[in-house]
């Protein structure tokens, strides 16, 4: 059967459901960050007390598990179906956000993240392929435009939305999602086309998730749990061999296996190392900035989860706006001169932070002009990094290669949040001022890192920004493949 369904209202319906689905999955960075301090207070009142590092799992957990079984479900979706995989993450996405919402400790808390997270990894690679079998080809530019604005949009939206139910009450950050994923389910289930399965191959290298799964979780154990048990602790040793070791094993089995859960090999591609080189670091500088400036308002300068959330707004606003307006100066320029712009801004808001920030609230002085040069930073650079990664793959390898970029992406978040709380420990104050300005500082210096990054894909590669930039329609597919 046909299955593109032109713009019929079983079109239209079904181009909701998928956006709404992406919004939704979208939004929980932005709300669960603005969250987590008050997840903290509420459950550290029995007595026992809840550390920053043991609440960074909230997190963490989700991006690790994110990480590891995107391209497991992507394949999935490619061998089954999209829809019945897609329709299979909405579900299982709604029914942990329920366990979330009812969770009575953290440790619940955390195992119902990582459900969300493997419910989010099967919607979010299956939402684009739908949405492009819905719409002609003629608009499937303009259909990949609305998917990628979704993620803005829930950028500008996600503080002031975490805010808002965070002063109801923290659990309906996660509570919201159950009637918007009933009702995306229900209309789904008849309104989402069925396009046909496109492999027949095994599924990834489960294995190979497994031991990703564990190296990036002892990796993120030991950097949070360091400041209470010391860097030489038995605890702490143990888990950097466990990180080391499982590391080395995902690498060796990734190289050798038949169907490798990431083709390491694309690596050795100078274009496609480098960009993937300035996701990882600049990821882990977009983390420590992002958890940093909720901790700094509502721990040290004690506003509530909505002053904060609406005072976090201009940052993530700046993202889709400069994003859009910059979008032909990369067709012209390439990818290089953005992502060296954007890292050198990035710096700039991290630097002010250092010099301006104090523990008496100045919004004016500190925060605000910090979010407008690290917002427009973060617009030129990071989807600029991912669109740099997925150029410079040879076509038969898009899809592959691009999971991997935003398999980087995920970690990257995870190595930043573990990076903060090593350095600022695990209470934090207004005597954690020093500390929050080293973590500043180490953000600051990734943004010099990703600029240099940027200024080596602006040269010495031997092809030009029209040769290097393909048609927006191939980087929809590719994306589509590859989630």
């Amino acid at each position: 059967m046909p299955t593109t369904l032109g713009f019929s209202k079983q079109a239209r319906t079904a181009t909701v459901v998928v956006l709404v689905a992406v919004f939704m999955t979208n939004l929980d960075l932005w709300v669960v960050n603005v969250a987590l301090p008050a997840m903290g207070a509420s459950f550290s009142e029995g007595g026992s007390g809840v550390t920053l590092g043991s609440l960074s799992w909230v997190l963490n957990a989700y991006a690790i598990a994110f990480a590891a079984l995107l391209v497991v479900a992507g394949r999935a979706g490619d061998r089954i179906g999209q829809r019945p995989v897609f329709l299979i993450g909405i579900a299982v996405f709604t029914l942990a956000s329920l366990g979330c919402a009812l969770a009575p400790n953290l440790g619940s808390l955390v195992v119902a993240r990582v459900v969300q997270a493997a419910g989010a990894s099967a919607q979010i690679p299956t939402s684009l392929a739908l949405l492009l079998a819905m719409v002609p080809a003629e608009r499937r530019t303009h259909a990949t435009r609305n998917w990628a604005a979704v993620g803005g949009l829930a950028a500008a939206a996600g503080p002031v939305a975490g805010g808002l139910l965070t002063e109801v009450d923290w659990r309906w950050v996660f509570a919201v999602n159950v009637p918007i994923g009933i009702a995306a389910l229900v209309a789904g289930r008849s309104a989402l086309p069925k396009p046909p399965a496109r492999e027949t191959g095994p599924l990834p290298d489960i294995l190979g998730a497994l031991l990703l799964i564990s190296s990036v979780a002892a990796l993120s154990g030991a950097l949070v749990q360091a400041p209470d048990w010391g860097w030489t602790s038995g605890g702490c040793v143990l888990l950097l061999a466990v990180a080391v070791i499982g590391g080395a094993a995902f690498v060796l089995r990734s190289l050798r296996h038949p169907h490798p859960l990431f083709e390491l090999h694309l690596l050795r591609l100078s274009r496609f190392g480098a960009a993937n080189s300035g996701n990882l670091v600049f990821g882990v500088a977009f983390a420590i900035m992002l958890l940093s400036n909720v901790l700094w308002c509502q721990e040290v300068w004690h506003w509530s989860a909505l002053r904060t959330g609406v005072a976090l707004v201009p940052g993530p606003a700046l993202v889709p706006v400069v994003t859009l307006l910059t979008a032909r100066a990369a067709q012209r320029f390439g990818h290089g001169p953005l992502i060296a712009a954007g890292g050198l801004l990035f710096t700039g808001g991290m630097v002010w932070r250092v010099y301006f920030a104090s523990v008496t609230p100045d919004y004016l002085r500190d925060l605000l002009p910090s979010q407008l040069l690290t917002g427009t930073g973060v617009g030129l650079a990071l989807g600029t990094l991912v669109a740099a990664g997925v150029h410079a793959l040879p076509g038969h390898r898009a899809a592959t290669g691009s999971a991997l970029v935003n398999s980087v992406r995920q970690i990257s978040a995870t190595i930043g949040v573990a990076v903060l709380v090593a350095v600022v420990g695990s209470h934090v104050g207004a005597a954690s001022r020093h500390d929050f300005r080293i973590a500043w500082w180490a953000a600051a210096v990734l943004g010099l890192a990703t600029s240099a990054i940027g200024v080596h894909l602006s040269g010495g590669s031997g092809r030009t920004a029209s040769a290097t930039l393909k048609e927006p329609e191939a980087d929809a597919q590719a994306l589509a493949d590859a989630s």
